[in-house]
């Protein structure tokens, strides 16, 4: 999937094989970002690169989503959002942002741009997960519209260790219906 998308503040656009230094600088090396995220930080620009190559080799899949997130004002890379996986037909979204545009709105922004996209695809529910540990991450989903369905014990592979999760679900706003009265 090679779609952009724009909000008031922000262009969200594919990865490109250029974005590695944005991002090691921005987040992947940042240990407060990477806290609660399923992956573990980079110790390595290299390492970044290795990822972000992967992933720009995976949109040649055009089911695949995962958008860099960047500011309209200075083109500057500043965190990224994708779908992670699927729950029983339902896409589930993962987000993460640089510490220094935390707490401004563009995660938030961000998310219910990806929401409404797939919504205009057809997806007719979104899940999101955050640890429930992650106080901005569960805000972020709320504002969004996340209804908490579930807190569960996750198992995350890449560190190693079990974590408890909120499991939230998004669904599009239904239009209002006039009861006649």
């Amino acid at each position: 999937m090679k779609k952009i998308l724009e909000t008031e503040r922000l262009i969200l656009r594919p990865f490109r094989e250029s974005d590695a230094h944005d991002m090691f600088y921005g987040w992947t090396n940042d240990p407060e970002v990477t806290k609660y995220l399923t992956w573990n930080t980079h110790q390595t620009i290299e390492e970044t690169q290795y990822v972000l190559d992967m992933w720009v080799k995976e949109y040649e899949d055009p089911k695949r989503i995962n958008f860099a997130i960047e500011l309209k004002d200075g083109n500057r890379l500043i965190g990224g959002t994708d779908v992670v996986g699927y729950e029983k037909g339902s896409p589930v979204i993962g987000y993460n942002l640089s510490r220094q545009y935390w707490n401004k709105g563009y995660m938030t922004e961000a998310c219910k741009c990806v929401l409404e996209y797939l919504f205009s695809i057809g997806y007719s529910r979104v899940i999101i997960e955050a640890d429930v540990d992650n106080t901005g991450s569960n805000k972020v989903i709320q504002k969004c519209g996340g209804v908490l369905y579930d807190t569960c014990e996750k198992y995350v592979p890449m560190k190693d260790k079990t974590v408890l999760v909120n499991k939230y679900s998004v669904e599009p706003a239904l239009p209002f219906q006039s009861s006649g009265a």
